[in-house]
């Protein structure tokens, strides 16, 4: 071979390692769900129970006590003083980690803990904490807290690279859990009072449902670090708490990456009633809109707010918007939020069934990112769910099928190219 062909060798080979690397990391772990979930019972019904924790593999657990935190004012604090109140263990899994003053305070909660002799560990996606200054990680660091970071690139790690860790857990003491949509960033402050501080919802649980939290994390914390958590300092014994039962699911591409997908698809199925439908990036496969029209069809009132004008990614939103049509013809009722970005995720259906969590309904969600859901098997929770949701569906603009029709040109061509990303959105 001639000194003149080795570059372009070279190149062939890079391109080709590139055009690998990326067809690799678009494609999801499994092979995917393609066919229509039957409808065989209802939400009442306790074989919907039973088949929801048998073919998720996740037990559904009595004795939990669920409390919900709107915005930032009511969701932060709670957090802040389980870590500084933690005694024994605190562990968590989060995907957004910037500076700011409310990563300075969980710097700070975090590192006093570690000081004071209790194990802290600290897991964080490595795309989603790239804004996180240095200073905070040496500080934690430095306190004693085991920090790691998601899929960091290395060589080795190059085709998981699409893969992010999307859950949010904080478990204190093996007995208190967190999970939710918030983010630790200074756009969660507040009470979604403006433009610049995010509507959200966050949980707070106690009770034996603590537990399966805790494996969710350690599950990635495992992957990551090759080390195993376990004993009474992260798994005691828990006493009841509260009369709701609990269930936390998870998805992950490398293992069970269809599982709440296959959770949300069941739970529509199920629908009898009424489906209430907060979600933050909503972009539904096609198997999603045939179960919403489908619910539809036999006499279920179907509701979804999104972001507005408000919104962090504006491509999402039209590719949102792209999906809307068979939607909006069918009669599920569609509106926008409009004070601020709307970062809620939150699934309530016939004032029995509520599943909150890290979780959109998109396809990044359903098959690329390792995601995490507490779903509530309890009335008087849902009924705290629904009036949540009606209040947020007051600050929301209806956007019927004759205004989605006429919309200008320029937004169905951006949206038509929007489409194209669906997948990887």
């Amino acid at each position: 071979m001639t000194r003149r062909r080795w570059p372009l060798v070279a190149l062939t080979a890079g391109l080709t390692l590139l055009v690998t690397l990326l067809a690799v990391n678009l494609m999801g772990g499994e092979k995917e769900l393609d066919q229509r979930v039957e409808r065989i019972y209802s939400t009442a019904d306790p074989d919907f129970r039973r088949a929801m924790a048998s073919l998720l593999a996740a037990p559904v657990l009595p004795g939990n006590r669920v409390t919900d935190l709107q915005n930032g004012d009511e969701i932060f604090p709670p957090m802040l003083e389980a870590i500084r109140g933690a005694r024994t263990s605190v562990t968590f899994e989060t995907y957004i980690y910037w500076s700011g003053e409310i990563g300075k305070a969980f710097a700070d909660a975090l590192s006093e803990r570690a000081r004071a002799g209790v194990p802290v560990h600290v897991l964080l996606d490595w795309v989603g904490s790239t804004k996180m200054e240095d200073r905070f990680l040496a500080q934690l660091r430095d306190a004693g807290v085991e920090v790691e970071r998601f899929h960091r690139p290395h060589w080795y790690t190059l085709s998981r690279l699409n893969n992010r860790t999307h859950r949010k857990l904080l478990v204190v003491d093996g007995r208190v859990a967190f999970t939710g949509g918030v983010g630790i960033a200074d756009q969660w402050q507040g009470a979604a009072q403006d433009p610049d501080h995010w509507r959200d919802t966050h949980y707070r649980l106690e009770g034996p449902a603590a537990a399966t939290f805790q494996a969710v994390f350690l599950d990635n914390w495992t992957k990551v670090t090759g080390r195993v958590l376990h004993g009474p300092t992260y798994f005691p014994a828990i006493e009841p708490a509260g009369d709701a039962a609990a269930q936390m699911v998870s998805s992950s591409p490398t293992s069970g990456s269809e599982s709440i997908h296959l959770m949300y698809l069941l739970a529509l199925a199920a629908a009898s009633r009424s489906i209430l439908l907060s979600s933050s990036y909503f972009v539904p496969d096609d198997m999603t809109v045939d179960a919403l029209v489908a619910a539809v069809r036999r006499g279920v009132r179907v509701r979804i707010v999104t972001p507005g004008p408000v919104i962090d990614t504006k491509l999402v939103r039209a590719a949102s918007r792209a999906r809307w049509g068979e939607l909006l013809a069918a009669g599920v009722e569609i509106a926008e939020f409009q004070p601020t970005m709307y970062h809620v995720k939150m699934l309530a259906i016939d004032g029995r069934f509520v599943s909150v969590g890290s979780t959109n309904f998109d396809n990044r969600s359903f098959r690329l990112n390792d995601e995490a859901n507490l779903n509530v098997y309890d009335e008087a929770f849902a009924v705290r769910a629904e009036a949540v949701f009606q209040a947020d569906w007051a600050l929301a603009k209806p956007v019927t099928w004759a205004e989605w029709a006429r919309r200008p040109w320029r937004e169905k061509v951006l949206e038509h190219l929007a489409g194209w990303l669906g997948p990887q959105l």
